[in-house]
């Protein structure tokens, strides 16, 4: 099985979409596959090429036994909706000429955005192969519910094309039931959409002990740490988290926000307009780090704004905290919220509710409590196991080629 891998998010990158990829190319060699992934040179969130890459036309390296090929695009920060379409069409472009020399039984193509799946549908019929549509966000509806634009013309174009790429595709696999649901009232068959969730490397996220030497750095001995890690963005209300700590008056709870995003500079300066002595803000950590920054961590912390789109998102947060026995405080209505209740792995909060949030943070200092969602955060982790889940998506890939 030769599989023909089209995203814009890669390692050494480390946000969600680049994990995911990689940690089911790499499953996906183990059982046999050939995988080639086309993707960019790295330079999420900033905009910034990372050190010992450039920008160039075509590159190839192999990592841990996959074939990756990168692709010139137009590079811009993670920010202003006209630069990123223009680097996101960039690079299906040269997605799609780079594609067209490699062998393959079967092209997928993740989004968001949605832009890689022009090129797969492109190569599809000039290939003759078929071609997968990796949903991993309802692009262009998630645009609008930031705020980065309105409903008009230019979203109904793209919500028209949005439908076609579903019904152009031999298969879409959607990485949360609702997304299934959300795609089924709009008319797209039932029959062609599976679902394989966001799941958690349970070797690299294991139970450890809180990692000494980073409590004595950053002098959290003894704190009760709520930690964020991952993208600082316009969908992840941390405004609104730093404006609630603010009226936290317990010195031993100490908030760590890790990562970095559009919204990292007016989060930062927010927390310090408010004179916050318990937060501590750092620059984003290699994928093979976070187990070690997550140790120290008491909760993990998972928040999105209060908007109807986002009771489609399952956090992939909530997964690798919860393999590390760190419960979830979770402020995100809908399936993920079902999925933490369920599990008994964290406290969910109404999303941008200060007493809420604060009420439930007060919760989880309870011992008994906090027991007790570590066992269901083990249960969690164990049915959602990210070698099973590659196993499964392989298996519909094959099913086509």
């Amino acid at each position: 099985m030769k599989i023909l891998f089209i995203t814009d998010n890669f390692p050494p990158e480390v946000n969600a979409p680049a994990t995911r990829t990689y940690e089911h190319a790499l499953e996906w060699v183990k059982l046999g596959a050939k995988v080639t992934v086309i993707t960019c040179a790295p330079n999420f969130p900033h905009g910034k090429v990372y050190a010992g890459y450039k920008n160039k036309l075509y590159q190839k390296e192999n990592i841990d036994g996959i074939e990756v090929i990168r692709v010139w695009s137009y590079i811009t920060a993670n920010s202003g909706f006209a630069k990123r379409v223009l680097d996101y069409v960039s690079f299906a472009f040269s997605a799609f000429w780079a594609g067209l020399f490699q062998k393959c039984n079967v092209i997928v193509a993740t989004s968001p955005q949605f832009f890689t799946t022009w090129s797969a549908s492109a190569l599809s019929k000039c290939k003759r192969k078929p071609w997968i549509f990796e949903l991993r966000d309802l692009w262009p509806e998630s645009i609008k519910t930031v705020g980065a634009m309105k409903q008009g013309r230019v979203i109904d174009t793209l919500e028209k094309i949005e439908l076609w790429l579903y019904r152009d595709a031999a298969k879409v696999i959607a990485v949360t039931d609702a997304f299934k649901t959300n795609l089924i009232r709009r008319g797209i068959d039932a029959d062609k959409i599976n679902v394989v969730t966001n799941g958690s490397n349970i070797e690299l996220f294991c139970p450890r002990d809180k990692d000494a030497d980073l409590l004595d750095m950053f002098e959290l001995n003894g704190k009760f740490i709520v930690g964020y890690i991952g993208t600082h963005g316009m969908a992840h209300s941390l405004d609104f988290i730093v404006q609630s700590i603010a009226k936290i008056t317990d010195e031993s709870i100490h908030f760590l926000f890790i990562g970095d995003g559009a919204m990292k500079k007016s989060v930062v300066r927010l927390a310090g307009e408010l004179n916050l002595t318990n937060v501590t803000f750092l620059a984003p950590v290699s994928k093979d780090e976070v187990p070690r920054y997550l140790s120290i961590c008491d909760v993990s912390l998972a928040p999105l704004k209060k908007e109807d789109n986002f009771k489609t998102v399952i956090p992939s947060k909530i997964f690798e905290a919860s393999a590390m026995r760190k419960p979830t405080l979770l402020g995100v209505e809908g399936q993920a919220q079902e999925i933490i209740e369920k599990y008994h792995a964290g406290l969910c909060f109404e999303p941008e509710n200060e007493q809420d949030f604060l009420e439930k943070l007060e919760t989880l200092r309870d011992e008994s409590v906090y027991r007790k969602l570590q066992d269901g955060c083990s249960e969690l982790a164990e049915d959602f196991d990210r070698k099973i889940l590659a196993k499964r998506m392989l298996g519909i890939i094959e099913s086509l080629g």
